[in-house]
């Protein structure tokens, strides 16, 4: 009875397919928005690629701020490799279906790590104000625990996502009106009532992006209202390519939470 069950579900889950309807048709504009995208991916691709290889070949580089660089650089390489490759495939290729199981990968590759990476990264910023405490409160044994902690926590929810997704049944033509797998674009075309569901996913998304948030306002309170006036200054102008960061990452994320519940 048990392996009868396991097989029926693997046929269901792994040997069936989504369709995914994508965003770009075949007329001249789309064409070109395409092209555009496959560019925007090579720089990507190229970008975090040479940064992890930098970072790992180079000792001079083998410092904390460098080393979590690396681990966003890496998830980033996870998430356009799988959900970017995929659509370009679909695109060229002429097919519009994926099995569940690659739409699973895609789910589990949207971690939600990179804000807690950026608050350790904040956290970093804020410590190494005082050189003295620096190599004692950011030691490479916390720097790994605060790197393990954010994977941990991203594929955590990414895993639970991804097996709880596809716990409900699908009906119809199982079309994804999106170019990849997300899980609040499976749930329209789920059998089941998901209101509970889409509201415990919205609230938890939401606690998983302010709780890192929260560090990152307040490490960056006390870095830039920090000494005097000049101090102030020269730790904003420090910091400001890491504000932008975050700051574009809050406005994508709280988009598609948004988007996703509504």
């Amino acid at each position: 009875m048990k392996n009868t069950f396991i097989i029926l579900w693997e046929n269901q889950t792994f040997n069936s397919a989504f369709i995914l309807l994508g965003i770009f048709d075949y007329n001249p504009t789309h064409m070109f928005l395409f092209s555009l995208v496959l560019d925007i991916f090579s720089l990507a691709f190229m970008g975090n690629t040479v940064m992890v290889l930098l970072i790992y070949l180079d000792t001079q580089l083998h410092t904390p701020m460098y080393f979590l660089l690396s681990q966003l650089s890496l998830m980033d390489l996870m998430l356009i490799c799988t959900t970017v490759c995929k659509m370009a495939f679909n695109y060229l290729s002429g097919s519009k279906s994926i099995f569940m199981a690659d739409c699973a990968m895609q789910i589990f590759s949207l971690l939600g790590c990179e804000f807690f990476l950026l608050a350790a990264m904040v956290y970093n910023c804020y410590i190494a104000i005082n050189p003295l405490r620096y190599t004692i409160l950011v030691s490479p044994k916390i720097c790994g625990l605060m790197d393990a902690f954010s994977w941990i926590l991203g594929s955590t929810d990414g895993v639970i996502d991804a097996v709880a997704t596809f716990s409900f049944s699908y009906c119809g033509p199982q079309e994804i009106a999106d170019f990849f797998c997300d899980f609040p674009s499976l749930l329209f075309i789920s059998c089941n009532n998901m209101s509970t569901f889409e509201k415990v996913i919205f609230y938890c998304c939401k606690i998983m992006v302010i709780f890192p948030v929260a560090i990152i306002i307040v490490s960056y309170a006390h870095i830039i209202y920090m000494g005097s006036e000049e101090g102030c200054h020269k730790s904003f102008v420090t910091c400001f390519s890491h504000l932008m960061v975050v700051e574009m990452y809050l406005w994508s994320s709280f988009a598609h939470i948004h988007a996703s519940h509504s």
